[in-house]
């Protein structure tokens, strides 16, 4: 048998790919970055030809990295960005505009009219979500209104619609596979949690014909045979959402078990095991994963910016000249000196569901300098993840002992030690980061025997480092009333419009 996994990992803003063995560890990796389109203040687009190039070549040069072929590949997993609607067309395999990213706010109106018209609490229920712009049902309806003769041409048939997974298993099998996992499929407004199903009110409501909707199949299992890298093609065998991936990765498939990824974003999820339970506290309920017949929920919190506050500090506000400086530059004071950065650069998601909400800052003096905007990020970065930890024990009804973290941005010992101060508990980074990666590695090597079962994985976890608060209560106490105040001046300001 194969002795490797191959798992495409397809970000916001690069395209990824790991080679995994048998034990869990990387064997290699390759990454490429492609553009961010910015039409209008608040629109985020991709172009989703340089998505699907970019993750092609990360995949050849992954393996050829670890000097292999894909006749070596047991099987391949794919985790995505999620929400992220693309639109194209099912003759040509063309998308038939920009993809429209999950950050995008231009239907930020749209989704109030939703709400003025009573519909909240019933898409709350059907599909587990917030009415926001963030998902993909609203981004699609509107490519459809601002495609020439598009709505036509997807009541015909001749348009498929997808998350970024739908579209590179389309192009990965020649075309010959539209398929998405529930994972994915419960981001988009879309899906019935409760039926696990496309809902025929929602396509109605938000005017998405079913015609172009991507067949659902489990998370662990066929997705078809990826031609597209070579003639020795192994089979796609997992697909999941990036964060419910995470989960994965983390080995958080326990009820009760929590963690957070520090990606572009950040988020948060909360495996409840398999009954979905709808939030009180405005955080999203989502299919963690479907294995064997078997569906895991997850309660989760969305932050929307989060390592890519630090991008902004590099390429918007030239700060820094890479992302990691991030944590040498913050360290260089001992606290921020008042400095708040809310960074609403795309509207604040949970728990306050703004869309209209923009960055801000507060607190800023003539002594104020480039290291205390550096700790002002990071400690938002921090306070935004708290927020959503509250939301979430006042759910569960119990308080969080420890916080399994994951994503790019944990390599910065600084930001993991600001969330335990913050959060007053033990945040546990593993030795393998990659969990969103592993995530998928894993439910594909399920899907074709490479690892015979769950318990089979369980065991390659293990903590490389425990972050313990050091922070004393009032200094705690202090940041979240600052924090607090910076918030409510910021949704203040978004509703005085």
């Amino acid at each position: 048998m194969s002795q490797y996994i191959l798992a495409l990992d397809q970000g916001t803003t690069s395209s990824r790919s790991l080679v995994f063995d048998h034990a869990g560890h990387i064997v290699a990796l390759a990454q490429k970055e492609f553009t961010q389109h910015y039409p209008q203040p608040g629109w985020v687009e991709h172009d989703p030809e340089e998505i699907l190039a970019t993750q092609l070549a990360t995949a050849r040069d992954a393996v050829a990295q670890a000097g292999l072929t894909m006749a070596d590949i047991a099987g391949i997993g794919i985790t995505n960005q999620r929400e992220t609607a693309v639109v194209w067309d099912r003759a040509t395999g063309k998308a038939i505009h920009n993809a429209i990213v999950w950050q995008d706010r231009r239907t930020a109106d749209y989704c109030d009219g939703l709400r003025r018209e009573g519909h909240t609490e019933d898409i709350r229920q059907r599909t587990g979500l917030e009415i926001d712009a963030y998902f993909s049902g609203t981004k699609v309806r509107w490519i459809l209104d601002h495609v020439d003769g598009a709505r036509s041409r997807a009541e015909r048939g001749e348009l498929a619609f997808g998350t970024i997974d739908s579209w590179l298993i389309w192009h990965l099998t020649g075309g010959t596979v539209h398929a998405t996992d529930p994972s994915n499929a419960s981001r988009t407004l879309l899906f019935n949690l409760h039926d696990l199903a496309w809902d025929p009110a929602m396509l109605d409501l938000l005017g998405v014909p079913a015609a172009m909707l991507p067949e659902v199949r489990p998370s662990s299992g066929d997705f078809g045979t990826a031609t597209a890298l070579s003639p020795d093609a192994p089979p796609i065998a997992g697909v999941a959402g990036d964060q419910q991936s995470a989960l994965f990765g983390q080995q958080c498939t326990r009820p009760g078990m929590v963690k957070n990824t520090y990606g572009t974003g950040c988020f948060m999820l909360m495996n409840t095991g398999t009954k979905a339970v709808m939030s009180r506290h405005r955080l999203l309920t989502t299919v963690a994963w479907q294995i064997g017949g078997e569906t895991h929920y997850a309660l989760e919190g969305s932050i929307f910016m989060g390592g890519a506050t630090v991008q902004w500090l590099r390429d918007e506000l030239d700060m820094i000249g890479d992302s990691a400086e991030i944590e040498a530059l913050a360290a260089g004071v001992p606290d921020s000196d008042g400095v708040v950065l809310v960074p609403a650069f795309a509207g604040l998601g949970t728990p306050h569901w703004n869309g209209h909400a923009r960055g801000t800052l507060f607190g800023l003096t003539r002594g104020s300098g480039k290291a205390h905007l550096a700790r002002a990020a990071l400690d938002a970065i921090a306070h935004q993840t708290v927020d959503v930890v509250r939301a979430m024990e006042a759910d569960a009804g119990v308080a969080i002992p420890e916080l399994r973290v994951d994503g790019g941005a944990t390599v910065n010992n600084l930001l993991m030690q600001i969330q335990s101060d913050l959060l007053n508990i033990s945040v546990v980074r593993p030795e393998i980061t990659e969990t969103t990666a592993l995530g998928a590695a894993y439910l594909a090597g399920l899907g074709v025997g490479f690892w015979s079962n769950t318990a089979d994985i369980q065991s390659q976890w293990a903590a490389e480092r425990t972050f313990s608060p050091q922070l004393d209560d009032a200094e705690r106490k202090t940041a979240d009333h600052r924090w607090q105040r910076a918030i409510r001046a910021t949704l203040n300001w978004a509703e005085d419009r």
